[in-house]
């Protein structure tokens, strides 16, 4: 009974035997439109037995190339991101939130009923009004109309998600002060 096993692989196992002994030639196909497709073109290519050293056939030539194996992204880059880096806001930018309240000189402030009211002015000499609640810079909002002083918190998020408030004074100086 084993004997019949075996021999019924026979047929399979000698003509795998002769493929792989028989060294292969492959013909160019013929271009359909009848022209020359160069001027030495290649009309057959022979393979080489695979009984001899395979180093002989093929070698991978490095030079100008990058390594296919290598990975796209490496630690150091991973790691050159800071997590604690301050992410800007893309939302488009209006009224007092073009400036930066280091651009503007706090110059009056107004105190009407229950209304409180202050007055800039630009390194031009433009004058502006701004309230408790306003928008101004990139991060900031008034938050408080002293006598003597505006309050501005600026509020800003970190890559991590860590929320960072820094709290600006702008002082009314007095005539005569710089």
């Amino acid at each position: 009974m084993k004997t019949q096993r075996n021999n019924r692989h026979l047929p399979f196992i000698l003509s795998f035997l002769l493929i792989a002994t028989v060294p292969l030639s492959i013909q160019a196909a013929p271009d359909p439109h009848g022209r020359a497709t160069g001027a030495n073109p290649v009309s057959e290519l022979e393979l080489p037995s695979t009984t001899g050293d395979l180093s002989a056939v093929f070698s991978y030539q490095l030079g100008g190339r990058p390594d296919p194996f290598s990975p796209f992204i490496t630690e150091k880059a991973a790691s050159s991101i800071n997590m604690d880096e301050v992410v800007d806001s893309e939302d488009s930018l209006t009224g007092m939130q073009l400036f930066e309240p280091g651009q503007l000189k706090l110059v009056a402030i107004v105190f009407e009923n229950n209304t409180e009211l202050a007055m800039v002015e630009d390194a031009a000499g433009q004058g502006y009004a701004i309230r408790p609640g306003m928008k101004i810079g990139r991060k900031g909002k008034v938050t408080t109309i002293g006598p003597n002083q505006v309050d501005i918190e600026e509020t800003s998020l970190t890559r991590a998600g860590k929320q960072l408030t820094n709290n600006i004074v702008m002082l009314l100086k007095k005539k005569g002060e710089e």
